[in-house]
């Protein structure tokens, strides 16, 4: 177990359990890959599952916001899972949302699943920004001339228990001036923080970072060689 608190490019932020970086000193949220209304989409498919996903993932949005008192919110990228997500929202979903973006400064940057589609919720849309030195993105680009913190990859990492079972857990992936959120969404999946992707995405093999309320489990790569 590590501090809760991370140091990154000179900045310390709080990863929450929930999947959110918390950025204390720009009273700032961070998220990535909400992916609402994905339930839905795979629905038009044919592909039933609960049609709760949305409502699952601002309700813990909600509570992330009131913990930490955020008073502003940057969303990295596909936050809805497709461009006509947000046609398709229901209406307790929709106000929830909307109560949300009412109570903070809220800015969208663009995914690949959702283009600039957020841009009719109202808030800010942008394809990128910067922050205190810091470029806030949906993917990370390998030859960034600053420090990056972005979504897409939704990194996890697998894990041997005690019991000899092992589990999948999302993580943060970590590299020398390259930080990638997890997916936050209910249905957002993930991909292995092992996989080559993000080697080359970042640079370097990432070390793993799983925020736990107690405080931060901290799995560099060769450890997790060790391990496998």
């Amino acid at each position: 177990m590590g501090n809760v608190s991370l140091s990154f490019a000179g900045q310390d932020f709080l990863p929450l359990p929930c999947g959110g970086l918390f950025w204390p000193s720009e009273s700032l949220l961070l998220v990535a890959d909400l992916h609402l209304e994905k339930g839905s989409a795979f629905a038009r498919r044919g592909w039933l599952l609960p049609p709760h996903d949305s409502l699952d993932t601002l309700q813990t949005l909600a509570a992330a916001l009131a913990a930490t008192g955020a008073r502003r919110l940057v969303a990295l990228g596909d936050s809805f899972h497709d461009a006509h997500g947000p046609s398709r929202m229901p209406a307790p979903a929709q106000a929830l949302l909307a109560s949300l973006m009412a109570s903070v400064d809220w800015l969208w940057v663009t995914g690949n699943h959702d283009g600039g589609s957020s841009a009719a919720l109202g808030g800010t849309i942008c394809d990128e920004t910067v922050i205190a030195g810091i470029a806030l993105r949906h993917e990370a680009m390998a030859r960034s001339a600053i420090p990056e913190i972005s979504g897409h990859y939704h990194p996890k990492v697998s894990l041997l228990l005690r019991t000899g079972r092992r589990v999948s857990r999302r993580c943060l992936a970590l590299a020398p001036g390259r930080m990638v959120l997890p997916a936050y969404g209910a249905y957002a999946g993930g991909l292995s923080v092992d996989d080559p992707a993000f080697a080359i995405a970042l640079g370097a093999p990432p070390e793993a970072i799983i925020a736990l309320a107690e405080g931060l489990v901290r799995l560099p790569a060769h450890e997790r060689k060790a391990a496998a």
